[in-house]
């Protein structure tokens, strides 16, 4: 016997995973923009890159990086979960694909820092092009999140 979950909690939990996805998006192109900072330290020498190194560029986009990793898995995870309790099943379409194919994604890139770390180019090169394409998914999920919170919004 499970309790019930009020109405209140079902109806408002609904808007929980997009407000969060719209700070990971923010999340995520501020970790874009270390990484390309990060790039920049790579390619400077002498005093420019002196000066780019005390920014700690490269600290910075992995912690913002990691934290990213852990909202996007529980972001996704609580949506799906939040989607069943409300509807008692899973609406699998472009946005629940996407979604889990970004969260793959960005698991996968995560994975490959000690590689990065011990300069194995592939995987600077790898990693880069699994965040360049999550960062275009997730704008387009911007999007079609938007229209499936204004489905929500109709019906309430």
């Amino acid at each position: 016997m499970s309790p019930a979950i009020p109405e209140a909690v079902k109806v408002w939990s609904q808007f929980f995973h997009p407000a969060l996805m719209w700070v990971l998006f923010a999340l995520t192109l501020y970790a874009l923009y270390l990484g390309i900072k990060v790039r920049q330290v790579r390619a400077a020498a002498g005093d420019e890159k002196k000066e780019l190194i005390k920014g700690k560029f490269n600290v910075k986009h992995f912690q913002i990086g990691s934290l990213v990793l852990a909202l996007m898995v529980v972001g996704s995870i609580g949506g799906m979960v939040v989607t069943y309790i409300n509807n008692g099943k899973l609406f699998v379409g472009s946005h629940l694909l996407a979604g889990l194919g970004m969260t793959g994604m960005i698991a996968v890139s995560a994975s490959l820092s000690p590689f990065m770390q011990k300069g194995a180019n592939w995987a600077r090169y790898t990693h880069i092009f699994l965040n360049v394409v999550l960062v275009g998914l997730f704008a387009w999920q911007a999007v079609s999140g938007v229209q499936i919170v204004q489905r929500i919004i109709s019906k309430m």
